[in-house]
């Protein structure tokens, strides 16, 4: 075999890694991108949070960007370290508190206020035994059945299966857990410790006042007919409880007043909070996206570490002049995130104002290639973009996604978007008559008189994905 050596000349796309952390960085959320930007912030001496108290001006879509506009300090460079007050003004957003400002007349200042945390199921059943006048034993066994309890306040485990686990030497008798349940029972919320639905709801009935009217029909339905009522079959109802529609309607009433899970109101779940990306107003007619600056983290390169490797030339700067190229790189990436986000945000606007107007139903039909072609991006950017931003407008908050939809043809040729289709079913749900609510056939044929084509086995999936009960569970007395 012959060696040789040739050249030859090829085409490859690679991905910088300045590339890479802006795609990185475009599909995060805000709350991602927050808990990304505070290792950057750990990591980077020469990155730091602006903490003056510049406002964010409210720019239009269609006009000129910070990417259009000449830096003024921003991305200061080991040449040129001028980094002013005004470095990364343009990412305006909600000044972030410092941990500590110096020395303080007032020392409760020092601490921060924290909310307090709902006791959870367990915690309040156990106080409750506490202040009970039980003997040791059954107090240990009422513990037992309280730590097999689930979120719901729910016994999940037979009490024959929690007597196997204890062991021998014991001598647990079944009547003592059988006991010790009984005063599991009579704890606070009223039905916890319940082994099924219908005790669950026998154990608040039962609590409350005899004299409560259709009481004792609603202990019935709900001991020996909770299926008949889960499945409206309303008719047999009466036959088995001998009493008319009042009487069935009142004890209805009476049981889906009830709480089926009792423990659902204890523990320490955090609420999440949307941070809306994007804000949409009208101004002076016509519909505007500005981003939000509550959502839009302020950074700047470090005026003092900058200095610091203006003046050093050894070897030992090259590890700060390349943290100081990665915040560059941070900074402008982070503005064109949200540059990108509203470019996007202000198309889907402009294609969907009548949503804006008049809610779902005026929704058109939408897909990511439209908006990609129009603002000359990538399908898959603006399938990044719209993932996990959302936009604050006159009719709630929603994800960028949401106004993106499939349409259906008309019988005028036209097309309806998917969600028009969904809120115009829903509205035909909310204004049925409840004792002869409407099929999912009955519907397909209401819209089709309004000139849109739609298979009854579409608005039974529609009907589904909103999740609104079958025609069947829907009838009322």
């Amino acid at each position: 075999m012959k060696h040789s050596l040739q050249l030859r000349l090829s085409q490859h796309l690679t991905l910088t890694p300045q590339l890479q952390q802006s795609i990185r960085l475009l599909q995060l959320s805000t709350l991602e991108l927050n808990q990304e930007l505070e290792r950057f912030l750990q990591e980077n001496p020469l990155l730091e949070r602006d903490e003056g108290v510049a406002e964010q001006p409210i720019m239009p879509a269609g006009g000129s960007t910070a990417a259009e506009q000449p830096s003024e300090g921003g991305t200061a460079t080991a040449e040129e370290p001028q980094a002013s007050a005004s470095d990364g003004d343009m990412f305006g957003g909600a000044q972030d508190a410092p941990y500590g400002n110096g020395s303080r007349d007032d020392d409760d200042d020092d601490y921060p206020q924290v909310a307090a945390e709902s006791p959870t199921l367990r915690a309040h059943l156990i106080s409750q035994l506490s202040l009970r006048n039980l003997p040791e034993r059954d107090r240990t066994l009422v513990t037992l059945l309280i730590e097999s309890l689930d979120e719901d306040g729910y016994m999940t485990q037979e009490l024959a299966e929690i007597q196997a686990m204890l062991p021998e030497e014991l001598d647990i008798e079944p009547e003592e857990l059988q006991i010790a349940l009984k005063h599991l029972q009579h704890c606070e919320p009223t039905g916890v410790g319940a082994r099924n639905l219908g005790e669950c709801l026998e154990l608040q009935l039962s609590a409350l006042p005899a004299s409560t009217p259709f009481r004792a029909e609603a202990l019935d339905v709900v001991k020996n007919h909770l299926d008949a009522l889960a499945s409206r079959d309303f008719n047999r109802l009466k036959k088995v409880l001998h009493c008319d529609d009042t009487c069935l309607r009142g004890a209805q009433k009476l049981i889906t007043g009830l709480n089926p899970r009792p423990g659902r109101g204890y523990g320490t779940d955090d609420t999440r909070y949307v941070v809306p990306d994007v804000v949409v107003r009208k101004v002076k007619g016509v519909w505007m996206a500005a981003l939000n600056p509550e959502a839009m983290p302020k950074l700047r390169i470090n005026r003092l570490y900058a200095d610091i490797l203006s003046r050093a030339r050894s070897s030992g700067s090259q590890q700060l002049a390349s943290q100081l190229q990665e915040a560059k790189w941070l900074i402008k990436n982070v503005q064109q995130r949200f540059d990108t986000i509203l470019r996007v945000a202000q198309a889907i606007v402009d294609r969907q104002r009548h949503f804006f107007e008049h809610g779902e139903v005026a929704m058109r039909p939408l897909v990511l290639r439209e908006i990609a072609e129009a603002l000359d991006l990538h399908e898959s950017t603006v399938s990044r973009v719209t993932t996990q931003k959302f936009m604050h407008t006159a009719r709630g908050i929603f994800e960028l996604k949401y106004f993106f939809g499939s349409h259906v043809t008309t019988d005028s040729g036209g097309s309806a978007s998917s969600t028009a289709i969904r809120a115009l079913i829903k509205q035909l749900v909310s204004s049925e008559n409840s004792r002869k609510p409407l099929s999912d056939s009955q519907i397909s044929e209401i819209l089709g008189q309004q000139g849109i084509v739609v298979a009854r086995r579409t608005v039974a999936k529609y009907r589904e994905s909103m999740q609104i009960l079958p025609v069947n569970l829907r009838k009322t007395l």
